[in-house]
């Protein structure tokens, strides 16, 4: 009640009152751009992280050494996993692509169509044609010739489009009296998608498995098998539930471990954003400090009243202690009501746009994604900062001696 009647201050020093408001104001701002801010990254990392798994699984399953020779043992040991919702054979290489005068290394990715983990993500970026056109392979007297599916920016790169015939070429050919002997082989695109992923969409193909195996001259062997798990989160314990089952000479990656170098600079980004954006709340923090000592210097001859009447050290301590946090916990509240409000306005009404052209991103306005934890921490920051910026004051208030204070009034 003291406090409350302290930040009111009297007519003729409604100075420090319009002090309290800046200060609240200052602090509003401050956990509203923290929210709005760490939303927006939030969205723009969910977004990519999307991009990733829609063509990556979520965990793979590789062998020491090479290629896999017992895959099929391997897959019903990985089946028997209860997180596990799909599990199936890949093939991974780098090749080259040729069309007219047009050449570009890409990675050659051989999927099962029918039982791959991420087909059903991979479908839904396709802009022309199907992935179950890859079901139907190239014939022995090579009539039909094999199916592949390119990504638009390579697709682009090489002039080629939809139903277009391209040359792949394996460094890794067949053995002639000169020497290895490159390997070419024609193929139609079958299908072009389009991730929103510029390193994707310029360097993967994706072929049947059985072609890859062919092509690549290894018809019993596979890369490895990709794993498409109920929880993607879980892909660490489900990782080391699959090495303790499978042994060496197998081991596994994940989806994070893979990305490691991307997602924590994601995660360093929005750690220092988040330090910058603090310094707002610290400049009000400073604004309190001020506060607090003028009305310290205000209140001299009440708070000598009070001692005067029993009043401790403590409890002048926890009237100004309670005065500032009344100002950071107002500031703190309408900051977050403010940066919730925004985030949902901004999600209802898209009034922001984002050019595709310039940002290579397959959304029209800002992505937001509000994370209640991320609120809570920032709530909890503010209100911590507001509180240590009302010790030194009320200190200074608790040390005030009586005499001192009205030897002049």
């Amino acid at each position: 009640m003291i406090g409350l009647r302290y930040l009111k201050s009297r007519r003729q020093q409604r100075f420090i009152s319009i002090i309290s408001v800046i200060t609240i104001a200052g602090v509003a701002i401050g956990v509203m751009a923290l929210i709005i801010v760490l939303s927006v990254m939030t969205g723009f990392e969910s977004d990519l992280k999307d991009k990733i798994l829609g063509v990556n699984s979520h965990l793979v399953v590789l062998q020491y050494g090479g290629f896999m020779l017992d895959s099929d043992e391997v897959l019903g040991v990985v089946r028997e996993i209860p997180e596990v919702v799909d599990a199936s054979p890949f093939i991974y290489s780098q090749v080259m692509m040729s069309s007219g005068g047009n050449v570009s290394g890409v990675v050659l990715r051989g999927v099962d169509p029918k039982n791959a983990s991420n087909v059903d993500k991979l479908e839904s970026y396709m802009t022309e044609g199907s992935m179950n056109n890859l079901a139907v392979e190239g014939d022995s007297d090579k009539k039909l010739l094999p199916g592949v599916i390119i990504g638009s920016e390579l697709a682009d790169l090489l002039g080629i489009g939809h139903m277009d015939t391209v040359d792949m070429i394996s460094p890794t050919g067949n053995l002639t009296p000169m020497g290895v002997a490159p390997k070419m082989q024609k193929y139609k695109v079958v299908g072009i998608f389009k991730s929103w992923m510029y390193e994707y969409d310029t360097t993967l193909a994706f072929v049947s498995i059985a072609d890859a195996q062919s092509f690549l001259n290894t018809p019993e062997e596979v890369t490895g098998i990709e794993i498409g798990l109920t929880d993607i989160y879980a892909s660490d314990a489900v990782s080391k539930k699959i090495d303790a089952e499978l042994g060496v000479p197998y081991f596994t990656r994940d989806w994070k471990d893979m990305n490691k170098n991307l997602f924590s600079a994601l995660k360093l980004e929005k750690i220092v954003m988040f330090i910058i954006l603090v310094l707002i709340i610290l400049v009000a923090a400073f604004n309190i400090i001020s506060t607090l000592i003028m009305v310290v210097m205000e209140k001299g001859k009440e708070v000598a009243i009070l001692k005067s009447m029993g009043a401790g050290p403590s409890s002048i301590m926890k009237i100004f202690i309670f005065e500032g946090l009344i100002v950071g916990i107002l500031g703190t509240a309408l900051g977050c009501l403010g940066g919730v409000g925004t985030c949902l306005l901004l999600t209802k009404y898209e009034f922001i746009e984002v050019p595709k052209d310039i940002y290579y991103v397959n959304f029209s306005t800002l992505p937001i994604q509000l994370v209640w934890v991320d609120i809570l921490v920032i709530c909890v920051v503010s209100i911590l900062i507001t509180f240590f910026a009302t010790i030194y004051p009320s200190v200074r208030a608790s040390k005030l001696r009586p005499i001192d204070a009205i030897r002049y009034e």
